[in-house]
């Protein structure tokens, strides 16, 4: 897909670019990407070390991307964005700038808004601290917007790959429909019967994504202590991406990250049995995703080494690094 440009590092299912994502994804080809997730910086007041933009510029800016993302996108294909919401600057009044996301891409893209999905993020620290730490008069902003954009009306899509475990009540229904429940008609008029108590392998999910980011001492998180890297500052937890990746694509589909950063996308989908491609201007970042796909156990040396070599701008194959019982298992998946 991307044969004029040597990757930072490829696994056995992705490859990782280091680059402007604008530029990478003109090399791609059209209608070749099943799905695109990802978490672009946010317009937020204060400049981070990611690069974010302010609010002015923010939408045009992104734009430039989303136009690219839909020319490569199969027509059963998705575009998935996180994206976190802000304050005008000086003053406890919300930006419009995440909302008017879904209405430039629908109007002037061409996208279709599938769903709205909203991340709720229970461990999130207080904030903005003027309005909800000093003065008390915000409540903790805890919620991200999840936009699902779609090239066409009927993207590829299965909610039945992401039921959510049943309640301990349900699964007593289950077992025993007559004691715990009476069929009746509801005040809409429907009558629901004897739907709710056949097990179905799980509860169909609701857009309330209830998923904490807590990460703190797995591989990626290690590995980075042990090269004294810091790692990077907007992560987003797994269990996030693997909801998508599994609700909107099947086995051997490409997922594509246009702003990976510690590439938690890349992670999910080599785990899922998708091929991946992630795409960040950082290198130093992208050095340090290697922990995401080097067993953590793995000898110290060995991971300096992987992420030296990419930090020094090789394309390294981390294959190289799996122990051989770990190639053979990938051998035989292939």
């Amino acid at each position: 897909m991307l044969a004029h440009t040597a990757p930072a590092y490829t696994t056995p299912n992705g490859a990782a670019f280091c680059g402007d994502s604008r530029d990478l994804l003109r090399h791609l080809d059209d209608n070749s990407i099943d799905l695109v997730i990802t978490s672009p910086p946010f317009a937020l007041q204060r400049q981070k070390a990611y690069g974010n933009k302010d609010q002015a510029e923010y939408l045009d800016w992104l734009m430039d991307f989303a136009a690219l993302v839909h020319a490569k996108l199969k027509p059963t294909g998705s575009f998935v964005m996180d994206i976190g919401g802000a304050y005008q600057k000086g003053v406890p009044a919300r930006s419009l700038y995440h909302l008017r996301v879904p209405i430039r891409f629908c109007d002037e893209l061409g996208f279709f808004l599938a769903e709205d999905f909203y991340w709720f993020n229970p461990s999130k620290l207080p904030s903005p601290i003027e309005w909800v730490n000093k003065r008390k008069i915000r409540a903790k902003d805890s919620v991200n917007n999840i936009w699902w954009f779609s090239k066409t009306e009927w993207p590829k899509a299965d909610v039945s790959k992401v039921l959510s475990p049943y309640s301990d009540r349900m699964l007593k229904l289950i077992e025993d429909p007559d004691k715990f429940y009476t069929p009746k008609e509801r005040p809409s008029g429907h009558d629901i019967g004897r739907a709710f108590s056949k097990n179905n392998g799980g509860a169909i999910p609701s857009n309330l994504l209830k998923i904490p980011n807590t990460e703190s001492n797995g591989a990626y998180i290690s590995g980075c202590k042990l090269v004294g890297a810091r790692p990077h500052p907007a992560r987003f937890p797994a269990k996030l991406p693997e909801f998508f990746v599994r609700f909107l694509t099947d086995p051997g589909d490409v997922v594509l990250d246009i702003f990976a950063g510690s590439n938690t996308t890349g992670q999910v989908a080599e785990a899922e049995g998708r091929r991946w491609l992630a795409f960040d201007e950082r290198l130093d970042y992208l050095a340090t995703n290697v922990f995401r796909f080097l067993p953590k156990e793995a000898p110290p040396e060995q991971l300096r080494d992987a992420h030296a070599r990419v930090e020094a701008g090789e394309a390294v194959n981390l294959t190289d690094y799996l122990p051989q019982a770990a190639l053979r298992f990938v051998q035989a998946a292939e």
